[in-house]
């Protein structure tokens, strides 16, 4: 379901893809990210706000190896990046393109420490 987002000036500058490192060297040396298997399946790549990744991972993530995040330039998507609600009816962004390498940022691992907490990177904004 399509959701008519907020201004563009309230838009967040920067969204994020939770990915295995393996599938995200492959793309990146590709030079384009097609998406994961359920990105695939539902025709579009699933990204996050900040506010959202920790949801994000904790709900398809947690416990899974060599986890990395990569910050995306939002401007550097075109019309392809679209705003639709999803969990509890919160605003998700989705590409409905592929992902190319030079909206990329950075990226950082993820992993969870020995108590089971997660540290998410400072940088996310």
């Amino acid at each position: 379901m399509t959701t008519t987002p907020p201004a563009r000036e309230t838009l967040p500058r920067f969204i994020y893809k939770i990915e295995t490192g393996g599938v995200w060297r492959a793309a990146l040396d590709a030079g384009r990210y097609t998406g994961s298997p359920d990105d695939l399946r539902d025709g579009f790549i699933h990204f996050s706000t900040a506010a959202q990744v920790p949801g994000t991972f904790e709900k398809y993530f947690a416990g899974k190896p060599d986890l990395i995040l990569a910050q995306i330039d939002t401007a550097r998507l075109g019309d392809a990046l679209t705003w639709e609600a999803s969990r509890g009816g919160a605003l998700f962004p989705h590409l409905y393109a592929a992902l190319d390498a030079s909206a990329v940022v950075w990226t950082k691992p993820l992993a969870s420490s020995p108590d089971g907490t997660t540290r998410f990177p400072s940088e996310m904004t």
